[in-house]
């Protein structure tokens, strides 16, 4: 039975992906990826290549878990705007509520760190940010929002969940958070 891993790979790449979220990449070390998935590094190495691989292995397997939550809270239908902005900040706010997961988004600590990123993680970081606006922008129209209206709505609603995701890195409450979405759903 030699080279039959002797661990379960995608129970790996979730403690992975918990590591890069907690500490972002540029303290996610070997030695604490190593300790959160509780492989030995050849293992490691051997099943994800480098640092750089495993952390786009991570941004992928969080934009799988999440995606699909935005994707069903943007499909509608909306009563309006408004219903737009509710129905993606509450997936945040569900995220940031978890007690099984860290505080914040891996996504929104990732963008804090481009410069710390090789260019290919770089380019996945700004491709996923850009894919929710995209989608974001979308619903928007679907709701009868038309032209450079629904592009700013877009891009504020964005910025308002990464804002969500700082905020409760920095301990702020989930009742202080709900505030800021609902502040933000209104407007």
């Amino acid at each position: 039975m030699a080279g039959r891993k002797q661990f379960d790979v995608d129970e790996a790449l979730r403690r992975a992906m918990l590591v890069f979220w907690r500490w972002g990449y540029s303290e996610a070390s070997i030695d604490r990826l190593t300790e959160g998935t509780g492989l030995g590094r050849g293992s490691l190495y051997g099943t994800f290549g480098d640092k750089g691989a495993l952390f786009r292995k991570s941004l992928l397997r969080y934009a799988q878990i999440y995606q699909p939550q935005y994707e069903r809270a943007m499909a509608g239908p909306h009563a309006g705007p408004s219903a737009v902005v509710a129905a993606y900040l509450q997936v945040s706010l569900a995220r940031i509520a978890d007690p099984e997961v860290p505080d914040g988004c891996l996504l929104t600590m990732s963008a804090a760190q481009l410069p710390a990123l090789d260019v290919e993680s770089q380019a996945l970081v700004r491709t996923s940010i850009d894919g929710l606006r995209t989608r974001l922008e979308q619903a928007f129209r679907a709701a009868g929002v038309a032209g450079e209206e629904a592009a700013g709505l877009a891009l504020s609603t964005l910025a308002t969940n990464k804002s969500l995701a700082i905020l409760s890195r920095a301990g702020f409450s989930n009742d202080d958070l709900a505030t800021v979405a609902a502040r933000a759903s209104s407007a």
